[in-house]
Parts: C-alpha cells; sequence; structure tokens
C-alpha cells in the first residue's frame, strides 16, 4: 500500500501549467515540521513536492498562495529523467486529496462572490454542505 498524509505550510505560489494534451497540473511544495527536537532543541523540517491534477490543480491555484496551510493525502512517486549532467531523480507526493486548513481572510471573502459563508474552501465536501432526506 502506497499512502501518504501530511499538513504543512506552503513554501512558495502553486505553479498551475498544463499538458501538452491540456490536463491541468499543480505543483507546489510544502515544509512539514518534525514531531521531535534535535539535540539543540529545535525542531527539524521536512520539504515534499506536491503534484495535483485537473480540478483540484485548478482550485489549489485558484485559493492558496505561499503561507497556507494544507492537509493533504496522497501516495509516493518516484521518477527519474535525464540531463546533460546525468540522471535525475524526484520523489514528489501525487495528491489524491487536499484540504486547505488556512482560514479565509476578508479580503479573500470578498473577492470570492460565490460566498463561502466565511468557510474556506474545500476541495472534498462536508457532510454539511449538503441537504439530506433523512
Amino acid at each position: 500500500m502506497n499512502k501518504t498524509f501530511l499538513i504543512g505550510n506552503l513554501t512558495r505560489d502553486p505553479e498551475l501549467s498544463e499538458t501538452p494534451s491540456g490536463v491541468s497540473v499543480c505543483k507546489m511544495s510544502i515544509a512539514v515540521n518534525r514531531n521531535f527536537t534535535n539535540a539543540n532543541g529545535e525542531r527539524e523540517t521536512d520539504f515534499f513536492n506536491i503534484v495535483a491534477w485537473r480540478g483540484l490543480a485548478e482550485n489549489c491555484a485558484k485559493f492558496l498562495s505561499k503561507g497556507k496551510k494544507i492537509a493533504v493525502a496522497g501516495s509516493i512517486q518516484n521518477r527519474s529523467y535525464e540531463t546533460e549532467n546525468g540522471k535525475k531523480y524526484v520523489t514528489e507526493i501525487m495528491a489524491d486529496e487536499i484540504e486547505f486548513l488556512s482560514p479565509v481572510s476578508e479580503g479573500e471573502q470578498q473577492s470570492n462572490p460565490a460566498g463561502q459563508g466565511g468557510r474556506k474552501p474545500s476541495l472534498q465536501p462536508l457532510a454539511d454542505d449538503f441537504d439530506c432526506p433523512f
């Protein structure tokens, strides 16, 4: 089983692009603090590259920016490619789900005419978002 869950802060603004066939892809990086301190009493941080596709990618590019906190559920993918300096290896988290954890500021609420009702944007529906017939 290949499944990972991470919570961290974006280290840069998300970068949205399209594949040659027109599929949206968004690349971003998050910083995740470790649960323990080192010998000097400092918390160390790990950095992870995150990749989102299609509608998830478009929403990330639209609503996220550097410093925002997110939760990511996905899988780890290793790949390699050739450059003029030799073979390069990359490890990425392929996002299946992303939850926006930072609160929405007043400026963001005013610029969102759809009105999130003061709630942060979420890419996954919550049970209370729907009227259940039972």
